[in-house]
C-alpha cells in the first residue's frame, strides 16, 4: 500500500493517524465508494449509477483508492472494462463505516424520518458499536487520551 499523498502533497498532521485516515480516504465521495464497495459494487458504472457522481470526479478517487491500497483493480472477463474490490485495508475499514452509519443513525435524522438499516447475513439490524477498554468495560472520549510517540 502507498501512504504516500499526490506529488507535492503533504500530510495534514504527519503524527496523528486520524488526519493520514482523513488525508487518504476523509472526503465524501471516496468514503460513499468505500460503502458501495462494501455493499456489492464492483464496476465504474455501478459506482457511477448509485452514487450520481461526475465521471472525471469518480475515475480520480477511484484511481486514488487503487493507489492508497484501499481498491484493487483488475481487468474484467469481458470487455475493455476493470472491476474494483476492497483489499484488505479497505475491508478493515468496515468497523469506521458501521460507526459512521450509527452515528448518522443517531444525529442525522429525525426520529421519525426513515432510513436505510445494516443488517447481518441473517436479517438482523448490526448492534451498536462501542469502544471498550483492555478489561472490556464501555470506554469514551473523556476516559482516554492521546499519548505522543517519538
Amino acid at each position: 500500500m502507498d501512504v504516500t499523498l499526490a506529488a507535492g502533497g503533504a500530510w495534514t498532521d504527519p503524527a496523528c493517524p486520524v488526519a493520514r485516515t482523513v488525508d487518504l480516504i476523509g472526503d465524501r465521495w471516496s468514503l460513499l465508494i468505500i460503502r458501495d464497495a462494501m455493499d456489492g459494487a464492483t464496476t465504474y458504472t455501478e459506482f457511477h449509477q448509485r452514487l450520481g457522481i461526475a465521471r472525471n470526479i469518480l475515475a480520480d478517487r477511484l484511481r486514488k483508492l487503487v493507489e492508497h491500497g484501499i481498491l484493487d483493480k483488475s481487468a474484467a472477463a469481458y470487455g475493455r472494462r476493470h472491476t474494483y474490490r476492497l483489499t484488505e485495508a479497505g475491508q478493515d475499514l468496515f468497523t469506521a463505516v458501521v460507526a459512521l452509519r450509527q452515528w448518522g443513525e443517531r444525529h442525522a435524522f429525525a426520529p421519525d424520518e426513515p432510513h436505510s438499516v445494516l443488517v447481518d447475513d441473517r436479517g438482523r439490524e448490526l448492534p451498536e458499536l462501542h469502544p471498550l477498554d483492555q478489561d472490556g468495560a464501555p470506554l469514551s472520549a473523556e476516559a482516554s487520551h492521546v499519548r505522543k510517540t517519538a
